[in-house]
């Protein structure tokens, strides 16, 4: 009486079920990235505060925005927005390393942007410049939304990289055939025609046989 071994048989539902789970997650990252991003900079260019200044027993009018309270949000939406396409780049360490990298650019632009909604140095430093006081302050001091969306930007970066530190190593990288690793392409041989001799004898000058066939 035989006996029938077991063998593994392949879960297609499971195979495609983890491919579209990869797609999902690749598209959810890239989408949050993309848009945090853009919302960081957007947000970063709008008034985070505003007040008066005295001037001549008057009052003067002023605003700073997110740029020129702080520009940390910028430079690492900026840096994130590399690292979202450098995750396609690299493998393995690297991909884990600019996953990482782009977490860390969220984080730190989210908590920049919070930090900046309550300060007064830009303003201050306004004050200074228009009334020709370096000790004059901003009076009627005010904060917008803006600083706030701006770090709502700064988490969807994050989560971005958390997804790319997650479920990274299962998305597709840059195709093989548009990276080079230095070392010389072997080079197609030229069609060698039997009905030219010029073809022969230069066939037969790079050492190779005219009457074999390719």
């Amino acid at each position: 009486m035989g006996y029938v071994s077991a063998v593994p048989v392949p879960q297609p539902r499971a195979e495609a079920a983890s491919a579209t789970s990869s797609r999902r997650s690749l598209a959810a990252a890239l989408f949050l990235g993309a848009v945090g991003a853009t919302v960081v900079l957007l947000a970063s260019g709008q008034i985070w505060a505003e007040g008066t200044a005295a001037v001549g027993g008057g009052a003067v009018p002023l605003d700073a925005q997110g740029s020129d309270v702080t520009g940390v949000p910028t430079a690492l939406a900026i840096v994130g927005l590399a690292a979202l396409v450098a995750v396609f780049a690299v493998r393995r360490a690297g991909r884990l390393l600019v996953s990482a990298l782009l977490a860390l650019s969220g984080a730190g632009a989210a908590l920049a942007a919070f930090l900046g909604a309550s300060d007064s140095a830009a303003l201050d430093a306004k004050a200074a410049k228009t009334t020709g006081d370096t000790a004059a302050a901003i009076d009627a001091l005010t904060h917008t939304a803006w600083p706030y969306v701006a770090a709502v930007g700064g988490l969807l970066i994050l989560l971005a990289g958390l997804l790319a530190l997650w479920f990274g190593k299962s998305w597709p990288a840059m195709s093989g055939r548009y990276e080079r690793d230095g070392s010389p392409r072997p080079r197609k041989a030229p069609a060698v025609d039997p009905d030219r001799p010029e073809d022969l004898w230069k066939a037969l000058d790079r050492g190779e046989d005219p009457t074999r066939e390719a």
